[in-house]
Order: C-alpha cells, then sequence, then structure tokens
C-alpha cells in the first residue's frame, strides 16, 4: 500500500485529541473496524500495544508507539501480518489552541499480494472514515 497523509480540523484542543489518540483502549468503541486493543507496556510517553483489526478478516499486530512531545505520535510495528506499518500523528493549535489541525500519516507494506480495488478502498475510503471517527470522538469528549 502506498503511503498517505490526511489532515483533518477538530473543533478541540490539541491535548483533548491528543488524549483521544493515546486512549488505545477505548479505539474499539468508536472504531467499528477494531475488534481489540491490548496494551502490553505503558511509561512515559512510549506504549507497546496489540491491535486487532478487521478488513476482510481479523488482522493482528503490534506497535511501538512514541510520544517525542506533545503535538506529536508516531509508531512502527514490532511484529505482525504487515511487512511494515509505520506512521503518526502531528497537530497543530488553531485559534489559540481552541482548535486543532491534526495530519496523519501512514504507511502500511503487506507482505502478500494485495487487489489495488482493496488499497485504493483503503486509502479513498477507510482512511478519511477514521480520521472522522478521531475527531467526532475528541468532539464529543469537549
Amino acid at each position: 500500500m502506498p503511503a498517505a497523509r490526511r489532515t483533518i480540523e477538530i473543533d478541540a484542543s490539541p491535548e483533548r485529541v491528543m488524549e483521544v489518540i493515546t486512549d488505545f483502549a477505548a479505539y474499539p468503541r468508536f472504531l467499528p473496524d477494531m475488534r481489540a486493543v491490548e496494551v502490553l507496556e505503558s511509561g512515559a510517553d512510549r506504549w507497546v500495544a496489540r491491535f486487532t483489526l478487521h478488513v476482510i478478516r481479523d488482522l493482528v499486530y503490534t506497535l511501538e508507539l512514541t510520544r517525542p512531545d506533545p503535538l506529536r505520535l508516531s509508531w512502527s510495528q514490532v511484529e505482525g501480518v504487515f511487512s511494515a506499518n509505520d506512521g503518526g500523528w502531528e497537530l497543530e493549535p488553531l485559534d489559540e489552541g481552541r482548535r486543532t489541525r491534526a495530519t496523519y500519516t501512514l504507511d502500511v507494506r503487506v507482505g502478500m499480494f494485495v487487489p489495488g480495488s482493496i488499497v485504493r478502498s483503503l486509502l479513498d475510503q477507510s482512511l478519511p472514515d477514521t480520521l472522522a471517527r478521531f475527531k467526532d470522538e475528541a468532539e464529543r469528549r469537549g
């Protein structure tokens, strides 16, 4: 799958948006394709979590996630179904910190043949939907 980068504006502070992003255990409540998340390790701005995502079938992968500063989160795959899974979030305060511009990057490489139509569907439909769900959750939390 080619790398993807999408940006969305959210009516919530960067702190609230980052709170939602790092609340991994809550993902299954607002991301319908996310079956489960288990946080295996948690420390100061570093997590290791196992995700079970349903895309045609259940895909299980473990990511190491780090927050180098309050406005950025990045990850890389430790183990799982993909050849690689790297990405991150960058947050930019807007309107004196009352709103946020959130940029999501994702670079997933699969070790098996994946039809182009599925890749396009993931990039053109699933990714924007995922961002919209993060936006809705951050705005709901206020």
